[in-house]
């Protein structure tokens, strides 16, 4: 199945994009794009602990499943003052 995956902040510049497709197996977790992200461009890897996952605008956990045509944020921490 196919999910859009958006890139915010570092993550954008991680990735060089502000948005891609991902095609990943049936039944698949959100935590597997960031998996598949991830061996894509290991400059992720070191991110991977404070990076956060959002589906279709909505914060989740790395085991969300996930479904064709959702949207996937990926986060990375947000500091403000």
């Amino acid at each position: 199945m196919k999910v859009r995956v958006k890139f915010f902040s570092i993550a954008k510049d991680l990735a060089g994009v502000e948005e891609t497709v991902v095609e990943i197996p049936s039944e698949s977790s959100a935590g597997a794009v960031l998996d598949q992200l991830i061996a894509r461009n290991p400059r992720f890897v070191d991110w991977k602990p404070s990076l956060r996952l959002a589906v279709n605008q909505e914060y989740v956990r790395n085991e969300h499943l996930l479904r064709e045509n959702d949207e996937v944020a990926v986060i990375p921490p947000v500091s403000g003052g």
